[in-house]
This record gives structure tokens, C-alpha cells and sequence, in this order.
């Protein structure tokens, strides 16, 4: 079916130009189809009759100096799939002034990117189109932070469908799942230092028994209530759990959360440094639940800056540990432990030793930025907080991930897209990898530790000698397993090997094969 959508001769050139649709009319590579270019196209759709794609063909992309892409029927198969897209023309034996002329598009929509910086690469177009009293629009398309996936067919239909995305991604990328299990098997050689926030996650299971009569307040019944490790402290289970030796240096209340939090790893064996502040609490989240639907969560917490005792002892404390390690995780909630001086402190000694650096910084305004992470191996931020960090809400993804390689100067980067999984890149010297993964789960219990789980299992995968694109993939499904559960439960090597080996034999249905 794809392929009676996508044009690439003359002769099918002529009869489709013949129907005049009143049409949307796109330019691009589209590389790496992600929830970007969906946003973006399905924008486009709402500008025309049909939206046709004009795509660059493989010597355009090689007159670009693009070093890495999928040939373009690949390409074109891909967007073709789509189902906001009507036609796909293949820039080879057709132009694009040719595709103008011959459609006289209503629309011309391209990127918010191209409206300044990038507008000398389409300005003839640009004119093409205005002559012939068409309109042009620069957009990135609707953001949202929500997937409506559940509305288009059942969870088992859906399920079924990411699944085969998965293993299309990891065939086209040459990477193999039994490779996976031998990469898990070298956790056990690496040593990781977390550092960061303490939480504890409480969750209490509760009885929904109406509406006030004295106020439209829903009145909840408590029935149960579990504990489980949160923050930073989440991190350092992961890594323990997977095999890894984990020491772990954070900052505490001096109340029964932070007993807890230091018992429960000790417990596990992780090596525990935890520095006790009198003048904060622990942090400590309750999130009230009827079944497995949250109703609201309370947080108690103080965000301010250790003092500059603490921060000399945690100073002092790190430079004992770190020239051990093969890795440090930085997991900052902003809440005042990450002080500059620790920063600048880390980033200092593991450059001298050649200590891998990985951070995550998890914010929902304008108070953190990830940007203060420079020079990192990987560095873990959702789309929203990539957003806050460079105060752009109109680009594209893409143009969102270069600018943040760039202020960051990190070598990997994921931009976590919740329930559209997340994007990983690579950067180069000139140029940057990108590759979409869907999340695995269509229909999570608990998303809550999702960020974590993927943010230990990637940094450790990278420390075990996987590449960026196996430490991904490996990664997802470690937040497939962490949303199927309610609580953070830290994860092991048995039950990681165990997700994966469903994918080692599973056959690929022929639509799977054909895209």
C-alpha cells in the first residue's frame, strides 16, 4: 500500500500532478521518522485537501555532506506509512520546481527553523510559491506532553504494533538482542558513583467513598500504605540490582525517611554516604491512589542550598570515591544539593581521570536548567525541561536537540517524550545521530520511575562498552519493565535478560518486514 502512495517517476508524476489536489505541500530528508515530524506533519494536514511530501533524494543528502541515512525509498517507505500522508515524490527525476508548478500547493509548510536561520536553503521555493498566490507557513507543529494512542485501536492491537516498531528500529540499526544480554553480563565489572537528591515515595491505596456534601471535595479512605526508595536513591537501587558495585553520597533529614532510605540500600549493599542536615526535612512524596489511578500527590520539602559545611564534606567525600569509579550519575532534583562548586568539582576530577559523566535533571519550571551540565557522556532531560533550558517553545525536536549538544557540548543525549518514548542522538563533529524508541508499554500502571530506570541502565551499558544505539535500546526496556509496576522496584540483570529474550525468537509479521 505504501508504495502506491510514493512517487518517483515522471509518468506518476504527470497523472497525480493531472488530479490538481488542493493540496499541503512539505520538504524534508525525514532521516529518522519521531513524534516530531508527526506533530509537525499532521499540522501540515490541517492546511490542505492531502498533504504531499516532496523528499530529498539520496544524492541531495550526499551534496549536504549527510554522512549517515537510509536510502531514500527507505525513507519514503517510512513517511508513506503515515497515515496524514497522501503522497511522497521522490526529489530524483522530479524538482522541486517542477512539484510547484505542477500542483500550485495552497500551503507550503516547513519548520519554524527554516522562518530565519535556515530560510537561504527554500527561499526559491519560498517565491515559487507566493508567485502562484499560495501560502507559507513556518510551524513545528502542536506540542503536547500526552499520547492519544489509545484512541485508535485496542491496547493488545497496539501493543503488538510497538513491538514490531521496536525490532524494525533495531534491524535497520544492525543491532542484535542477543548482543544484549552478553552487554548486561559486563555490569558486574563496572563501579558507578550516584550523587543527588534523596526521596522517599510513599503510596497509599485508597477507597474512593464519594463527593463531600459539605464541598465538591472527593473524599478518599485510606486502606494501605508502602514505601519505596525515590530520587537519586532509586538510581543507585537500579545499579545494585543489575549487578553493578554502586556507592552512593547524598544529603538527608535527620528524621525516619532518611533512616530509611540509608537502611534499604545498605541492605541491598550499596555503598552509602549519606550527610545529615538538621535545618531540611528528607524529601518525602505521598501519592494517594483508588486501584491504580492517582488522585494527588503531596510533597514535603525544602529546596534550598546545602550549607557550606556539608558541601566541603561531600567535596571531600568525592574525592575520596571518584578516581575509583568508571562512571558518575548525577541525579538533581534541584533541590539544592548540586551547588555549583560539587558541579564544577565533579566535572573537574572525572575529566581528569577519564571518568564517564551522566546527568539528569528533573524540573517542571524555570528553576533548573540541564544546560549546566557541560562536557557530559549523556545527559537525560524530557522535552519539557529541554524547553526551559534553551526558553524555546516553538522549535522542532531536532532543532531542540542540536542547540542543546551545542550549549552542552554532551556526546549522547535522550529527550524523554513520556508515552512517545524518547529520541536518542549522537553527536559528532559534524553532525548528530538521531533515532526514535517508542515506549514499549501502551498502557503503563506507573510511570513515575520511568526517567530513572532508563537513566541507570543507559549510563551503565555505556560503562559495560555498548554503543550509544545498544545502551538505547537496552534502556527501553528497563522503562518498559519500571511503568508495568506500581512503586520503584528495583530492577534486576535476571528480569532485564528476561524482557529481552521475548524479542530474540519472536517472528516478524509481513507488514513488519515490508516497513
Amino acid at each position: 500500500m505504501q508504495q502506491r502512495k510514493i512517487i518517483n517517476s515522471q509518468s506518476q508524476f504527470a497523472e497525480f500532478a493531472d488530479e490538481t489536489p488542493a493540496c499541503a505541500l512539505c520538504l524534508g530528508h525525514f532521516n529518522v521518522i519521531h513524534p516530531g515530524h508527526l506533530r509537525f506533519l499532521q499540522h501540515a494536514k490541517k492546511h490542505g485537501e492531502k498533504l504531499v511530501i516532496a523528499m530529498w533524494s539520496d544524492d541531495d543528502l550526499l551534496r549536504t555532506a549527510e554522512p549517515f541515512y537510509f536510502s531514500q525509498n527507505e525513507r519514503a517507505i517510512g513517511v508513506a506509512e503515515l497515515s496524514c500522508v497522501n503522497k511522497v515524490i521522490i526529489l530524483d527525476k522530479i524538482s522541486m520546481e517542477d512539484v510547484i508548478n505542477a500542483l500550485s500547493p495552497l500551503t507550503f509548510v516547513m519548520g519554524k527553523e527554516f522562518e530565519s536561520e535556515s530560510r537561504h536553503f527554500i527561499e526559491k521555493y519560498i517565491d515559487l510559491v507566493e508567485a502562484k498566490a499560495g501560502k507559507i507557513i513556518f510551524h513545528s507543529g502542536d506540542i503536547h506532553y500526552a499520547s492519544e494512542s489509545l484512541f485508535h485501536g485496542s491496547v493488545s492491537s497496539l501493543q503488538e504494533t510497538i513491538k514490531e516498531s521496536f525490532i524494525r528500529i533495531c534491524n535497520k540499526n544492525d543491532l542484535h538482542f542477543k548482543d544484549f544480554s552478553k552487554i548486561i553480563t559486563r555490569y558486574t565489572d563496572k563501579k558507578i558513583l550516584v550523587i543527588g537528591d534523596s526521596i522517599v515515595d510513599q503510596f497509599v491505596a485508597c477507597e474512593a467513598l464519594g463527593m463531600s456534601s459539605e464541598a465538591p471535595v472527593v473524599v478518599l479512605k485510606e486502606m494501605e500504605e508502602q514505601q519505596f526508595l525515590g530520587g537519586a536513591a532509586i538510581v543507585a537501587a537500579h545499579l545494585n540490582a543489575l549487578g553493578a558495585k554502586c556507592s552512593f553520597l547524598s544529603v538527608c533529614g535527620e528524621d525516619a525517611a532518611g533512616d530509611f532510605i540509608q537502611s534499604k540500600l545498605k541492605e541491598s549493599g550499596v555503598d552509602v554516604s549519606v550527610f545529615y542536615d538538621k535545618n531540611r526535612p528528607t524529601t518525602y512524596k505521598i501519592r494517594y491512589m483508588v486501584e491504580n489511578q492517582k488522585m494527588f500527590r503531596v510533597t514535603r520539602l525544602k529546596d534550598q542550598s546545602i550549607s557550606v559545611e556539608i558541601e566541603q564534606a561531600i567535596i571531600k567525600k568525592l574525592a575520596e570515591l571518584l578516581p575509583q569509579m568508571d562512571g558518575v550519575i548525577i541525579s538533581d532534583f534541584v533541590y539544592g544539593l548540586i551547588t555549583p562548586k560539587i558541579l564544577t568539582f565533579i566535572t573537574d576530577l572525572a575529566t581528569k581521570h577519564k571518568i564517564k559523566l551522566f546527568g539528569d535533571i528533573q524540573c517542571s519550571s524555570q528553576t533548573g536548567s540541564v544546560t549546566k551540565f557541560k562536557h557530559f557522556d549523556l545527559i537525560t532531560p524530557t522535552e519539557r525541561e529541554t524547553r526551559i533550558a534553551l526558553s524555546d517553545h516553538d522549535s522542532g525536536i531536532e532543532k531542540l536537540a542540536h542547540n542543546l549538544l551545542r550549549a552542552t557540548d554532551a556526546t549522547n543525549l535522550l529527550i524523554t517524550l513520556g508515552a512517545n518514548g524518547f529520541i536518542a542522538y549522537q553527536a559528532k563533529s559534524r553532525y548528530t545521530k538521531a533515532q526514535h524508541f517508542p515506549a514499549l508499554c501502551c498502557n503503563p500502571v506507573d510511570v513515575a520511575g520511568a526517567g530513572d530506570s532508563l537513566l541507570a541502565v543507559m549510563a551503565l551499558s555505556l560503562c559495560a562498552g555498548a554503543t550509544w544505539l545498544e545502551s538505547a535500546a537496552i534502556s527501553n526496556c528497563a522503562a518498559a519493565i519500571t511503568v508495568n509496576r506500581i512503586g520503584n522496584i528495583p530492577i534486576s540483570a535476571r528480569e532485564l535478560r528476561a524482557y529481552i529474550t521475548q524479542f530474540t525468537d519472536k517472528p516478524l509479521t509481513d507488514r513488519c518486514l515490508a516497513s
